[in-house]
């Protein structure tokens, strides 16, 4: 049996003009995502499946910042022969750590990094790219597929298949990761090995071009053409805007940052902890909380209109941090997010954040 409890939940904020404009851009594809919500802020054509080159190595950058080895020595060895197009040029027998090497594959998208992150995270390279679509799975990723590490589609290689959307999905996911936040958010890296000393600059111009960029990663093959993954954030607004087949890229990209920046802000509209709802009843007696705090970016025509649903399941048989409902963000009609909600017996209640009263 469920029971339903909507809230009226009204923004207590300033109000104030904020710039709205329409926007446009030269790519195929393109999208504008709250990296926390996921709302969608601008889309075009953005389920369209086509080949992405390089910005592929966002998701074997993630599996190496997973795999806990980060800081492991690796020794190259002569499966970065197979590798042409853009490379970090490293050598058989060089020696230097995993992170070395997911920089080397973020800042210059060497794709022999890209072979020897695979060949050192999984069992072969084969078996790491079988890793990257199980993962693509995982988080959500709905029309991707990955064929090899480095997202080259050229001679004998079969490319790496996705679409704006996907990349947004997993581009947000990555970009949770302190790590990997690091990386890509680096603008210069230096190195000495055994064998070489290096210098890499980051190709993602933004870096230094536009105040705001916090990360991303360029592509280009002749069949993807531009591609371009841009992260940016400011005043608690983190966005994520992802370009397929764009030839004024980054240019599009900082004035996709700008809309959303624009004409849009961020909201905290609950705190993760213990939640009191006065009208329920049924779990009066015990402790209900969230995991997550819920966070969604929304225009100012918007804010007078959000209202959060609380449903719950009501269980005969009560379990110790079971779920027992969800919180549903409605913006209008529609419900735009939702959280899950668990419950704890009284007696091991912990502070909480946030209470209806």
């Amino acid at each position: 049996m469920k029971k339903r409890v909507i809230l009226l939940f009204l923004l207590v904020v300033s109000i104030y003009p904020r710039l709205v404009y329409a926007i446009s851009t030269s790519a195929t594809s393109s999208i504008l995502m709250d990296m926390d919500s996921n709302r969608i802020l601008y889309e075009n054509n953005i389920h369209a499946v086509r080949s992405v080159a390089s910005i592929s190595k966002i998701m074997t950058a993630t599996l190496a910042v997973e795999s806990g080895k980060l800081d492991k020595t690796v020794k190259v060895n002569d499966v970065v022969l197979k590798a042409y197009g853009s490379g970090i040029y490293i050598k058989p027998g060089e020696k230097l750590t995993l992170r070395d090497l997911v920089y080397g594959l973020m800042l210059r998208s060497g794709n022999d990094a890209a072979l020897m992150i695979a060949d050192y995270v999984g069992k072969d390279v084969t078996d790491f790219v079988n890793k990257m679509n199980q993962k693509a799975k995982e988080i959500g990723m709905k029309n991707t597929t990955f064929h090899n590490p480095s997202g080259l589609d050229e001679e004998d290689e079969v490319g790496n298949y996705s679409t704006a959307y996907d990349m947004a999905i997993l581009t947000s996911y990555a970009m949770k990761n302190k790590e990997y936040r690091t990386i890509v958010g680096t603008k210069k890296y230096t190195l000495k090995t055994n064998k070489n000393h290096y210098i890499w600059y980051n190709k993602n111009k933004l870096l230094t071009n536009y105040k705001y960029t916090t990360g991303g990663k360029t592509g280009f093959t002749k069949k993807a053409r531009r591609t371009l993954v841009s992260t940016a954030s400011k005043d608690n607004l983190n966005l994520v805007v992802v370009t397929l087949n764009d030839g004024n890229d980054f240019q599009d990209h900082e004035n996709l940052h700008e809309y959303g920046f624009s004409n849009y802000k961020e909201y905290r509209l609950l705190k993760k902890g213990i939640v009191k709802v006065k009208e329920e009843k049924y779990y009066q007696n015990d402790v209900l909380y969230i995991k997550n705090n819920i966070d969604y970016s929304l225009r100012d025509d918007e804010k007078q209109s959000v209202r959060l649903s609380f449903q719950f399941d009501k269980k005969k048989q009560l379990k110790n941090n079971r779920k027992v409902g969800e919180i549903h963000v409605k913006v209008g009609d529609e419900i735009v997010k939702k959280e899950p909600l668990y419950v704890k017996k009284k007696n091991v209640e912990k502070k909480g954040f946030f209470h209806f009263w």
